[in-house]
């Protein structure tokens, strides 16, 4: 509970400094892909690397969470079987990994991001059309300073 404390300080004590917005990538279609271009607002705050593993790691959790397998087309017959009553009792695979995902962000947030005055929010939050990134002027509040 602690570390949840942290992100709250973060979000609650210091102030906003701007925004960096990280657009969806629709080079492959439609399927949830975030850029992975490195913004130049961060290139003082973040490792170019570490910002371009997240993104990587974001891509391929939503990537699984669209992939369409077994599991997901028995998903579908016992849904059309039930009436869709089916959801009441169970989590779909999207479900679960956008689960996954949320815990991600927040390890991520807690581990690099809100030491460095950063917070990811999560895409779910901005309609999967963005990742956004808040970057905050007291960077001395995270990193213990």
């Amino acid at each position: 509970m602690a570390e949840t404390h942290n992100l709250q300080d973060l979000q609650h004590q210091a102030a906003v400094a701007s925004k960096v917005y990280v657009q969806r990538d629709y080079n492959s279609g439609t399927i949830c892909r975030f850029q992975t271009k490195f913004p130049s607002e961060l290139e003082s705050r973040v490792d170019r690397q570490q910002f371009e593993e997240t993104m990587q790691t974001l891509n391929n959790l939503y990537a699984e969470a669209e992939k369409i397998g077994g599991k997901s087309y028995l998903e579908g017959c016992l849904a059309c079987m039930t009436a869709y009553t089916i959801f009441l009792c169970m989590e779909t695979h999207y479900e679960k990994v956008l689960k996954k995902i949320a815990r991600f962000i927040k390890e991520q947030n807690e581990k690099i991001y809100a030491p460095l005055g950063l917070l990811l929010t999560d895409p779910i939050e901005r309609g999967l059309r963005v990742v956004e990134i808040t970057i905050f002027e007291d960077r001395s509040i995270g990193s213990g300073r």
